[in-house]
C-alpha cells in the first residue's frame, strides 16, 4: 500500500512538471521572456495589448451593484491576511531554526507579476494584486504548517482528504504505532530535497 502511495505521488509530481512546462510553453505564444523575477513583452505586443484596456467609468458600470457592493468585504480581510503574514514569518524565524527545518522562501509563493499586463486597467491591476497576495500567501502558510505538522505530527490522516499538503507523503500510517516510534525521528529530519 506505501509503494503504491509513493508511486502515485511520483505520477502527481511528473504531471505538475509537465504542466508547468505547458504554462512556460505560453511564453513564446503570447510573446513574453521571464527575467529572473522580472517578465517583459515585445514591444509590439504590449502596444496591441494596451488598446484592449477597458477604461474605468465603463468597467464600473459593467458591473453589477452587488459586485461593487461586496467589494469592500472583500477588501476588509485584508488587515487579517497582513497579520498572518508577518506572524507566519515571526514564527518560522523563531520555531524553524530550532526543530532544523528548512525556512519557507515567501518568493516563491507570493508572486507579484500581473501588473506588467498592458490589458489591465488600474483596478484590475490592484485586483489581480490582491489575489495574487491573498493565495499565494495561504499557499506559504499551508507550506509552512504542512512542514510543523511533519516534525511535530507526521501522521496520515484516516479519513480523505480534500487538499494533500507537499509534506504529506512523508508522514507514516495511520493506526501503525511501531512504526511511528521507529520511523519518527527519521520523518521528522527528512527535509534534505528543500536543501
Amino acid at each position: 500500500m506505501e509503494n503504491r502511495l509513493h508511486m502515485l505521488i511520483a505520477k502527481m509530481k511528473e504531471l505538475e512538471r509537465e504542466l508547468a512546462e505547458e504554462i512556460q510553453k505560453k511564453e513564446e505564444e503570447y510573446y513574453y521572456k521571464i527575467f529572473g523575477k522580472k517578465v517583459t513583452f515585445e514591444e509590439w505586443i504590449a502596444h496591441e495589448q494596451k488598446a484592449l484596456i477597458q477604461k474605468i467609468i465603463p468597467f464600473l458600470r459593467s458591473s453589477t451593484w452587488p459586485i461593487i457592493l461586496s467589494a469592500p468585504v472583500i477588501w476588509a480581510v485584508l488587515p487579517a491576511m497582513l497579520f498572518l503574514d508577518l506572524m507566519f514569518a515571526l514564527y518560522q524565524a523563531v520555531c524553524f531554526p530550532v526543530y532544523g527545518i528548512p525556512k519557507v522562501k515567501r518568493g516563491e509563493y507570493i508572486i507579484f507579476d500581473r501588473r506588467v499586463l498592458a490589458y489591465l486597467n488600474i483596478i484590475e491591476k490592484i485586483n489581480c494584486q490582491y489575489c495574487a497576495y491573498t493565495n499565494g500567501l495561504i499557499a506559504y502558510v499551508q507550506e509552512i504548517a504542512g512542514r510543523t505538522e511533519q516534525y511535530w505530527c507526521p501522521i496520515k490522516h484516516a479519513r480523505k482528504m480534500t487538499n494533500l499538503h507537499s509534506r504529506y507523503i512523508k508522514f507514516l500510517a495511520y493506526g501503525d504505532g511501531v512504526g511511528y516510534r521507529e520511523k519518527i525521528e527519521i520523518v521528522r529530519r527528512d527535509f534534505d530535497e528543500l536543501e
